[in-house]
């Protein structure tokens, strides 16, 4: 016979089981994790990869839309709780007033690096369009720069800036400063994806064109050449009192959290600072996005499916 010693035994031992598995993936907190969404495919698509790997230890998520330049003031105060793509040249000065400031923690760097500035697709060069590229000094030419006009350029060649929110007056303020306002202009694009379909149309009309872009990106594996400007020091922009002609700087590719986060999520934020992604899996993210045509979401789920031995170790 079955006593009731016994079975009453093996629910507890039962009972202990189920609680030890439940709580390998229980929540940090009730509370939700607030990642930010941005304005380019590979943060919006690391958003929901690094979300859903909170997400498998048994967190809350939440993504909300946010400026790219205020987040950090957001994250100092609360209302976001990360940032996973604090991109030195355009967001540097940002982030280190929120956190000179306080409430915002430095959490360390992907192993990427980074670069964003203007540059060309190569078939240009190869078109001959501007000869002496990349070196900047070619863009002096009047024969190159024609080469880049379009109907909203007045006659000058264009330069395709990103939207004005990342970077401000700074490409205008680097024509200026280099003596090519008699030459070229520059426009604002209002996305991301407006660059991809500038790269799109020029190559079917036979233009010439140079955009915005950056490193890493889908765009490293599609042959793609930044301009080289003046190097990059610490002062040379016009907001740090410098002539802004130099171009971007090698830069790294941070992340921030709000200075809670390690006491309200223990172990997400142990997981967040553990994580570091390369240029080649930023780029692949990227890319099931931009070349592949992806849902952000639909891009992550199938990064984290073709990545577990990447991100796995670092949930332990």
């Amino acid at each position: 016979m079955f006593s009731i010693k016994k079975y009453v035994g093996l629910l507890l031992a039962a009972s202990l089981l189920a609680f030890g598995a439940s709580s390998i993936n229980a929540a940090d907190s009730k509370r939700p994790i607030i990642i930010p969404t941005h304005n380019w495919s590979s943060q919006v698509v690391m958003a929901y990869v690094i979300g859903g790997i909170f997400e498998s230890i048994g967190n809350r998520v939440a993504y909300t839309p946010s400026d790219s330049q205020a987040v950090y003031e957001s994250i100092r105060l609360g209302d976001v709780t990360i940032s996973h793509e604090v991109w030195q040249s355009a967001f540097g000065a940002s982030f280190d007033a929120a956190r000179d400031k306080g409430g915002l923690l430095d959490w360390g760097d992907h192993e990427a690096r980074t670069l964003e500035d203007m540059g060309y697709p190569n078939w240009v060069v190869e078109k001959g369009l501007c000869p002496g590229l990349p070196n900047w000094e070619a863009l002096k030419s009047p024969a190159c720069a024609k080469n880049f006009a379009t109907p909203d350029s007045g006659g000058k060649g264009r330069w395709l800036e990103g939207p004005q929110d990342w970077h401000q007056d700074l490409m205008p303020q680097r024509l200026e400063a280099l003596g090519l306002g008699d030459l070229w202009t520059v426009k604002f694009a209002g996305s991301a994806d407006a660059l991809w379909a500038e790269l799109k149309a020029a190559k079917k009309e036979g233009r010439g064109t140079i955009i915005f872009n950056w490193t890493p990106n889908f765009t490293d594996g599609a042959g793609f050449t930044f301009i080289k400007f003046p190097p990059y020091y610490d002062g040379c922009r016009p907001v740090d009192g410098g002539d802004g002609k130099c171009g971007s700087p090698d830069g790294y590719l941070k992340k921030a959290v709000n200075d809670k986060f390690p006491k309200t999520h223990p172990h997400a934020a142990r997981i967040f600072k553990k994580m570091s992604f390369t240029t080649s899996q930023i780029g692949a993210m990227a890319a099931l996005v931009d070349t592949d045509k992806m849902t952000h979401e639909d891009a992550a789920k199938k990064w984290l499916a073709d990545n577990e031995a990447v991100w796995k170790p670092w949930t332990n």
